[in-house]
């Protein structure tokens, strides 16, 4: 039913191999008596074609809403590609920003998703795949510089929610909450995440501090800048052998599948991973002449 005068508008987004039931019972639940909730449910079937008409469609729902309640504030929650979605309408309305209370990101692959590059590894457009294996890490920083932004995690096989791998879902300027045991489907509706949303909204919605950052996310920054590079789970970590090792104790660690595609980990002082990524053959030399430019300027920097 229509609001005269709601608190805040509260726009919910479900994604791929989905409609909108899940993420608005989770809204719901998240929603006061007088919050308008914006749940569109995008079709089960459109989700697997491409991304940009559900852009265009979240984006026009959007826009005739905040027309419509033009001083209201706005709160937005997207599970998976719906948080890719909204990252991509509010790149393209950053005169919104300043109404804009919060984002919630939910086990969205923001650095790209790794199982659509194995489906698509040349971009050539294999139904959604393409789109979601895009890297928009630049996209949601800089939102997250003025926005007050929220990425949820779900570690349900230590290392991903079992769809999502959690290094995909992290990007700077953003508060992290990772979540033990919750899978990917889970996490639309999980009681787990009710709380932890309430908590942010009920916290000091301040920007999150922009600090140095160490030594490991210098590299693991680096090593995502590589073309080509998708963020993945850690599981074969085990498999790589050593590259180099800095004098800090931290690691680099290569390794190549049957299929001859190239793997990197960055591993700890006490041999835990902290970080795996893969490039296509196309990329290939691209990570091998980045690793030797990584060699030479973080062991300089030390010595």
């Amino acid at each position: 039913m229509p609001i005269d005068k709601p608190d805040f508008i509260l726009y919910a987004q479900h994604g791929w191999a989905d409609t909108g039931r899940a993420i608005t019972s989770l809204a719901n639940r998240l929603a006061t008596p007088k919050t308008l909730v914006v749940s569109p449910n995008l079709g089960f079937i459109n989700t697997w074609l491409r991304i940009e008409p559900l852009i265009a469609a979240v984006e026009k729902i959007a826009i005739e809403t905040n027309l419509r309640y033009p001083n209201m504030p706005i709160r937005i929650i997207g599970h998976s590609m719906g948080g890719l979605i909204w990252l991509e309408v509010l790149n393209r309305h950053p005169e919104w920003w300043s109404r804009v209370e919060s984002l919630v990101l939910i086990a969205s692959p923001v650095g790209g998703a790794d199982l659509a590059r194995l489906l698509d590894p040349l971009s050539l457009g294999v139904g959604i795949a393409r789109d979601l294996g895009k890297n928009r890490r630049e996209i949601a920083e800089a939102i997250a510089k003025a926005i007050p932004t929220l990425i949820i995690a779900g570690d349900f096989d230590n290392g991903s929610d079992g769809t999502i791998p959690i290094s995909s879902t992290k990007f700077r300027n953003a508060q992290f909450v990772l979540l033990p045991g919750l899978s990917h489907a889970i996490m639309r509706h999980h009681s787990d995440v009710t709380i932890v949303i309430q908590d942010f909204w009920a916290s000091e919605k301040t920007l999150s501090d922009i600090s140095e950052p160490e030594l490991t996310d210098l590299l693991i920054q680096r090593l995502q800048l590589v073309s080509g590079i998708t963020d993945t789970h850690h599981r074969d970590f085990s498999k790589a052998q050593v590259c180099f090792t800095l004098e800090s104790g931290i690691s680099i660690c290569t390794w190549k599948n049957l299929l001859g595609i190239d793997h990197v980990f960055v591993s700890c002082p006490e041999g835990k991973c902290l970080y795996s990524g893969f490039v296509g053959w196309l990329h290939s030399e691209n990570l091998h002449q980045t690793l030797q430019e990584i060699e030479r300027e973080f062991t300089e920097n030390i010595s």
